[in-house]
């Protein structure tokens, strides 16, 4: 439009708030993700293991399936915080794979095409972009961990009754914690790994590779060296025993091997320790402040190439 006709007006539509322009990230982030029929069917599977975990509960108080099944209630699996706890590892395990479509691409996409400078350029922050990319993960994951595991409980609730609920509301504590922490740290793994590496599919294998790399590595040091300090450097390993620790399972002793003679005869026993709770919460936050220094220093509006 020439500026001498002086026929632009400005904007007078109704504005966004500021506390939610980051989510227009996501919503049409989401458009993209599901347009995919193969990802939608694998995120639709996702709820597969819900099904099952919602039926066993139900089996808990229908005394005709109990019946008809010839089944005694107290041969089941016990509805207490080692189940849920096994639910909440099993969909944080399903939510890891959801991460490795999703995630590696959403920032790599934008660096590759020198789109950053059209985010920023309007009244967009870099942590609003950051917060938006993140909550694309954040908000998936959350169907398919927090949220259903939440139900999960309000319907054993129901069942069992305001006693029970009241009993065991610490497990509620733990199912939102546990997957919180998961969630957030697959999020800022997924963009951080997404920031440093431009193509999809190299982020992704690096993404692998940083998750299960560590794991065997600590594996072979425990292995060696018959300990269980290593787990610190394993994601996995660490995100157990906080788990555990949440749902009041965990033991630091992780078991114990025993060195015999020749004879059979046991010369020492080693009892092998799982580190402690603090130190597992401290590498995970040291984890988490090594990717937001990645993300503040990739994510800027231009890149100086020389």
């Amino acid at each position: 439009m020439a500026v001498y006709e002086q026929t632009y007006k400005p904007y007078s539509g109704k504005l966004t708030p500021e506390w939610s322009r980051f989510l227009i990230i996501p919503r049409h982030a989401f458009r993209a993700v599901f347009n995919s029929k193969l990802f939608t069917a694998f995120y639709v599977i996702c709820f597969l293991p819900l099904l099952v975990e919602a039926i066993l509960i139900y089996l808990h108080h229908n005394f005709t399936a109990l019946t008809i099944f010839q089944t005694n209630a107290r041969q089941l699996i016990p509805i207490d915080g080692s189940f849920f706890e096994t639910f909440v590892i099993i969909q944080g395990c399903i939510g890891f794979f959801v991460a490795l479509l999703v995630g590696p691409p959403l920032v790599s996409r934008d660096l590759r095409n020198n789109a950053l400078p059209l985010y920023l350029c309007r009244p967009f922050s870099r942590t609003e972009y950051v917060m938006g990319k993140m909550s694309v993960l954040l908000i998936l994951l959350s169907w398919i961990t927090w949220i259903p595991q939440l139900l999960m409980f309000l319907f054993q609730s129901y069942l069992e009754g305001f006693a029970w609920f009241r009993s065991n509301l610490w497990i509620a504590n733990g199912i939102l914690i546990a997957s919180l922490v998961w969630i957030l740290l697959l999020a800022l793994l997924s963009q951080t790994v997404s920031a440093l590496l431009k193509w999809r599919i190299v982020a992704s294998g690096a993404m692998l590779g940083l998750v299960f790399i560590p794991s065997v590595f600590a594996g072979i040091v425990n292995f060696i060296f018959q300990t269980r300090y290593a787990n610190v450097i394993s994601l996995f390993a660490l995100m157990g025993n906080v788990t555990a620790g949440l749902f009041g399972t965990f033991d630091r002793v992780a078991g114990r091997v025993q060195i015999t003679d020749f004879n059979d005869n046991v010369i020492r026993e080693i009892v092998l320790i799982e580190p402690p709770l603090w130190l597992c919460w401290a590498a995970l936050f040291v984890f988490s402040a090594v990717c937001l220094a990645i993300l503040h220093w990739k994510v800027k509006a231009y890149e100086v190439v020389r």
